[in-house]
């Protein structure tokens, strides 16, 4: 396939420096509080990140990091938007719950039209939207960390369909971890990490997805950004890169290590602002 054929769009994000960030608890099978984190290393890694996306032509909002929030740096989980209306989150542990707030204060100031959720969700980390796929739908996970009822409630809030994937393997536990948006239309995505139904679902809506395997997944190399053209994912997803430029996109490989101690990766760091 012609890269040209895959045309990049200019994206706004918000991301969210780790100047705080250290693994204190562990609230999914990646983090281990007996390894430490290397802080220097784990900002330098965000801040190339944060570049990388500024030099493809995107623009990057900046979330002051809070003391006490050690798990800010995921962006994505705090909110999800579309086409200017937010659809705010409401974590499932109390550790990670005071980020809601600030991403809060951050779109109410800005002039979004922002609804405070009454069900647990994540975000971004369990909500995927593709605004080219049958008028715009959004694509939502659930069976870890975000309950079945926000996505009715993200339904109602949005104004777009919502079509729920139950999650079963713990160690892919939101959907950002086991499906990404690779252009409007076009997801990739792990198989297994899907109830079976979930897997007829996805084959159904999406019969040419990039199909991972469970070391791509394991790399975090379904933990990526892409704007359509240039899909940016860590170091370690080598053989992901292969996959989506066998695909027709342009693989872009930024190291996040120290961040993967946390249980995230590209897309965790970074959340889309849909205006």
């Amino acid at each position: 396939m012609n890269h040209t054929e895959r045309l990049p769009r200019n994206r706004t994000y918000l991301m969210c420096p780790p100047k705080h960030f250290t693994v204190e608890y562990a609230i999914n099978p990646w983090m281990d509080t007996t390894v430490p984190v290397d802080a220097v290393l784990a900002l330098k890694q965000w801040e190339i990140l944060r570049d990388t996306l500024g030099d493809l032509g995107h623009q990057v909002h900046v979330l002051d990091a809070v003391a006490g929030l050690p798990d800010m740096v995921y962006a994505a989980n705090g909110a999800f938007s579309v086409d200017g209306t937010v659809y705010g989150a409401r974590f499932r542990y109390p550790e990670r719950s005071a980020e809601a707030d600030a991403h809060r204060e951050f779109y109410t100031t800005q002039g979004w039209s922002f609804a405070g959720p009454q069900h647990i969700n994540e975000g971004e980390g369990d909500f995927a939207y593709l605004p080219g796929a049958y008028g715009g739908t959004v694509l939502a996970g659930y069976g870890f960390r975000t309950d079945p009822a926000a996505h009715a409630e993200a339904q109602e809030v949005l104004g777009r369909p919502v079509v729920s994937l139950r999650l079963v393997d713990p160690a892919f536990y939101h959907l950002d971890t086991a499906l990404a948006a690779l252009d409007d239309r076009n997801v990739t995505y792990y198989p297994e990490a899907f109830s079976t139904a979930s897997q007829r679902v996805l084959a159904q809506l999406f019969p040419d997805a990039v199909l991972a395997d469970r070391a791509d997944a394991e790399a975090f190399g379904l933990n990526l950004v892409s704007d359509g053209r240039h899909v940016i994912l860590n170091t370690e997803a080598t053989a992901m890169g292969d996959k989506v430029r066998a695909a027709g996109y342009l693989p872009v490989h930024v190291d996040l290590s120290e961040l993967k101690r946390g249980g995230g990766s590209v897309k965790c760091a970074v959340a889309e602002l849909r205006g």
